[in-house]
């Protein structure tokens, strides 16, 4: 079995769980989130994008719906013992099939958790799945219930993300070279993926995004290619990945002469990541943390140039995107506890001036203060 973590680990996870469970009186609970299922039992798959469910029942028992190009890798991957295959079919639709299962394991009648907000449970299924569902039990969202769980790094979790961020230092180390003038953004990026792998790291959950010139002030991959020119901006964001566990840091470099404009940009991108720093501790939110970010900004008049969040928290992930909940933004009262893995960054995107400005890097917090998990400082990167 290709097990990424003891079985103690997992055992520990289940129990959590199910005293999770136990509190919100729920006799079973469907997880349809990929990342919940690999969180649970190690079930390492990208075949989400077809239906698929786990049933955990109160009891501890746990069954895999899914279909039959899953099922040797379920076997592989997971602690998952018991595992049914829905048939693909002209017509097929497997929430028949789930219904069915369930009426099997006289869960009739029962209060039933159902994980809705995920990318693994499609509107349609959704819609499909209520209709089953409707007159079969007492039917509850338990969206987010896994993923607070997952919010709290185990021991065994902290060193996967360690190991990610070691990773993440390793990609840039390897791009660096590269951020020169004539520079190709191709080959930075497969500098920076190709580090990755050789550490024995993983895909990411998302693209990297990488922008040079114009392209610097998009938070977002998109296709083409461009090559670097004298006094230039880039910016990048990526990820390190290990066992899915991500880490992630973000940096806008400068070709050339620092602009007055880049300076002041930094400045500011410096000072709020040390507030933030300074607000990402126990006895405090993510709200709070946000509203630090936000202070500065407004102090260096920057507020309209500024994004409304300015992080999240991190942990195994699976496509369509590493970010985690909750996130850094405004009245989040979510409390900031030790042994969180949280990414923050700072993207001032001056579209007047077409300057971007960006610095962002992973933390494990602590009962004091935040660790960095990068070994690289957060100094301007000027080539």
């Amino acid at each position: 079995m290709a097990l990424h973590f003891e079985r103690s680990e997992f055992d520990a996870r289940k129990d959590r769980l199910l005293i999770e469970m136990a509190d919100r009186k729920l006799d079973a609970m469907l997880l349809f989130a990929q990342e919940s299922m690999y969180w649970l039992t190690g079930y390492d798959t990208f075949g989400f994008c077809f239906f698929q469910c786990l049933v955990v029942k109160a009891d501890g028992e746990m069954v895999l719906l899914t279909r039959s190009a899953d099922l040797r890798q379920a076997r592989h991957t997971s602690i998952i013992e018991d595992i049914r295959v829905w048939t693909d079919r002209d017509g097929a639709d497997p929430t028949v099939d789930l219904r069915n299962l369930l009426n099997d394991l006289d869960l009739l009648g029962c209060q039933i958790g159902v994980e809705y907000d995920t990318h693994g449970l499609t509107a349609f299924e959704g819609r499909r799945l209520d209709e089953q569902l409707r007159t079969f039990g007492k039917i509850s969202d338990a969206s987010g219930l896994v993923g607070r769980l997952r919010l709290f790094k185990s021991p065994a979790e902290i060193v996967k993300a360690t190991k990610a961020a070691q990773l993440a230092d390793d990609a840039l180390d390897a791009a660096l070279p590269l951020i020169k003038q004539g520079g190709d953004e191709g080959k930075i990026l497969a500098a920076m993926q190709g580090a990755i792998f050789a550490g024995g790291g993983d895909y990411p959950a998302n693209e990297f995004v990488i922008g040079s010139g114009p392209d610097a002030l998009l938070c977002r991959y998109k296709a083409g290619r461009r090559k670097l020119r004298k006094n230039d901006q880039l910016t990048l964001e990526w990820a390190g990945v290990f066992h899915h566990y991500h880490a992630a840091m973000m940096r806008t470099i400068v070709l050339g002469k620092v602009s007055k404009r880049q300076q002041e940009l930094f400045d500011a991108a410096r000072d709020a990541m040390t507030a933030v720093e300074e607000a990402m501790v126990p006895g405090k939110t993510f709200g709070d943390v946000f509203d630090a970010h936000a202070r500065v900004m407004e102090s260096h008049g920057l507020t309209r140039h500024r994004l409304n969040a300015c992080g999240y928290s991190l942990g195994a992930r699976f496509t369509p995107s590493w970010m985690d909940r909750p996130m850094f933004y405004a009245a989040n009262p979510e409390p900031i506890a030790p042994d969180m893995t949280l990414f923050a960054h700072m993207i001032i995107m001056d579209s007047d001036t077409e300057t971007a400005m960006t610095l962002g890097r992973t933390y494990l917090t602590t009962d004091g203060a935040p660790s960095s998990l990068s070994r690289h400082d957060l100094d301007l990167i000027v080539r």
